[in-house]
């Protein structure tokens, strides 16, 4: 099965991002934690490209293209903005972040633990970011 949304990039866009990826897991074996574990790593990408590399410039857009097997389901996130390669982002200590009292910076470490493969292509301003995650059969 495939699905598609086109996310317009203001962050009010990001409820109908939840809404969409809401009615696509329902319908998987995945548990409802898994479900929102999911949700919440597709829309922390989602959102740090909104946010970071398109500036909530609500011209600019993100596409969604899901994936979906018995086996697998895949989130293909391309967007036409300043790269930036999920791969190469270098976890800081959760300690030092602690002790700093930053805010932010912890997104990308959680998309990392929730799903089961990422991917990050990028050529000419077109990027893609591909969020694996197996489905349990149950």
């Amino acid at each position: 099965m495939n699905s598609q949304l086109r996310v317009y990039c203001d962050t009010a866009q990001l409820s109908d991002l939840r809404q969409f990826l809401e009615s696509i897991l329902k319908v998987t074996q995945l548990s409802e934690i898994e479900q929102h574990q999911v949700i919440l790593a597709v829309e922390e990408v989602c959102a740090n490209l909104i946010i970071h590399s398109h500036d909530c410039n609500s011209n600019e857009y993100i596409d969604l293209n899901v994936i979906s097997s018995k086996a697998l389901i895949v989130f293909e996130i391309l967007d036409f903005g300043e790269g930036f390669n999920i791969l190469e982002y270098q976890e800081p200590e959760i300690s030092q972040v602690i002790k700093s009292k930053r805010k932010g910076g912890l997104g990308i470490i959680l998309v990392k633990r929730i799903m089961d493969k990422i991917e990050f292509e990028s050529f000419e301003n077109k990027n893609i970011c591909r969020l694996y995650k197996i489905l349990n059969s149950k």
